[in-house]
């Protein structure tokens, strides 16, 4: 086991990027995908930070884009540690964007990223552990746990092999659905 612990603020990583039209989709405002894609990068430096070796995602919990971000604006991603296991960490990422000439601030998301700590030869390594030094990181150490204990209840409800279609009939009908082919 690893003897050696961190304070979150030790891996904290903030970076801003001025949105160019060159970041915007169709509709002129940025593409998401950029925006996941400095997400990911920020949570690998966060994380390979923290753990003093080479990151990779394993996954990513909900992104919701809640504002959208102009071209022209300075976007602000920061990263923090917020959980450790054995060899992985729960990075979680928040995403302002700053209107430069009235320096009005939106928050556009945030997301958590699951990073596992790997060796040259690719393998996982032990990760430092993390030093709780606030109410703050007691929380977000604590709803990480209770956000994976609510994932793994909900796989298991809807595992395929045990999901009993007939019981959950009266659901749908509060939604746009048809039912077709299909007999309760």
């Amino acid at each position: 086991m690893n003897s050696k612990f961190k304070l979150a603020k030790e891996s904290r990583i903030t970076i801003s990027e001025l949105m160019l039209p060159s970041h915007s989709n169709f509709s002129g405002k940025i593409h998401g995908g950029y925006i996941l894609s400095l997400m990911d990068q920020i949570a690998f430096a966060c994380a390979s930070k923290h753990s003093e070796a080479y990151c990779v995602t394993a996954s990513v919990d909900k992104v919701d884009f809640k504002k959208p971000i102009e071209v022209g604006e300075l976007v602000t991603l920061k990263a923090s540690v917020n959980h450790v296991g054995r060899t992985s960490m729960v990075v979680g990422v928040r995403v302002e964007a700053e209107h430069i000439q009235t320096g009005k601030v939106k928050h556009c998301n945030s997301s958590y990223f699951t990073m596992v700590a790997r060796n040259l030869e690719g393998r996982s390594v032990e990760v430092p552990g993390l030093i709780l030094d606030s109410p703050t990181s007691i929380r977000r150490f604590v709803r990480t746990i209770i956000r994976k204990e609510d994932a793994q209840e909900r796989q298991g409800m809807f595992k395929a092999s045990e999901f009993k279609w007939q019981e959950h009939l009266e659901v749908l009908k509060d939604y746009h659905v048809k039912l077709q082919g299909i007999e309760a």
